[in-house]
């Protein structure tokens, strides 16, 4: 029984691991891994590198063949502990690969691991809040291909519907009325975030869809102007 039981744990093991995405790491230079408070910023494919930065290595992150759980988020955040491993404190995208309908169902990337001097000083250039001298805000809308690619929702901005959100979709929004309010969608479910909206102001948000029981939930979720900037500016859509 005792054997039997051995068993089931390895096999499990190994379910859970053929599971996940290939992971291909080679480093160059090392430094004491980053405590796990401090961030791993991403450099998207349109950015570049800062000229303070050090090249520790570069990362892989690919298909195993029987890989699931390899949605975006996941591949960027499994590159981002491989460069905090090395002492690394930043990955800038070298190579994106989305999920396509007759080969992998996986974001695959290639990224380099950064040690970056002075990475308070980026980050901050990074975020600053940049107004346009518009009188509208500027909503970006976008959907990676994965689960439930039969599933499209219609987005709403408060009462009004936007957009409808399909599978491996970007569009561009101009928001005419500032203030706050909320982004929404439901299929039997329904997924709803808070905008205060500014005119002049850039808004990303990542929709996708979680599964439910009959059918799939919407899944939406406003991004950081940075990592929103980098993921639309790299999406290549089949639609806009």
């Amino acid at each position: 029984m005792k054997k039997l039981h051995e068993l089931l744990i390895i096999s499990a093991l190994i379910l859970l691991s053929s599971c996940s995405p290939k992971i291909s790491t080679i480093i160059n230079r090392s430094y004491a891994p980053l405590d796990y408070k401090d961030e791993v910023i991403l450099i998207g494919l349109s950015e570049s590198e800062p000229n303070n930065s050090e090249v520790l290595g570069q990362v892989k992150i690919s298909d195993s063949g029987f890989s699931t759980n390899c949605g975006y988020d996941i591949v960027i955040d499994k590159a981002k502990l491989e460069a905090r491993k090395a002492g690394g404190n930043a990955i800038k995208i070298i190579e994106h690969n989305q999920p396509s309908a007759m080969g992998s169902s996986c974001h695959r990337i290639t990224a380099k691991i950064l040690k970056i001097e002075n990475i308070e000083n980026y980050k901050s250039k990074g975020e600053e809040e940049v107004l346009l001298d518009v009188d509208y805000a500027i909503l970006n809308v976008y959907r990676y291909r994965g689960t439930g690619s039969l599933v499209s929702y219609d987005l709403h901005l408060g009462d009004s519907v936007i957009c409808r959100v399909k599978n491996k979709f970007k569009t561009t929004i101009h928001i005419k009325k500032d203030g706050l309010n909320s982004l929404w969608a439901k299929t039997e479910a329904k997924s709803e975030v808070p905008i205060d909206v500014k005119m002049g102001k850039t808004y990303y948000l990542r929709c996708g869809i979680n599964m439910g029981v009959f059918v799939g939930h919407p899944k939406i979720e406003l991004i950081d102007p940075k990592t929103g900037k980098s993921e639309f500016e790299s999406f290549k859509a089949k639609n806009r």
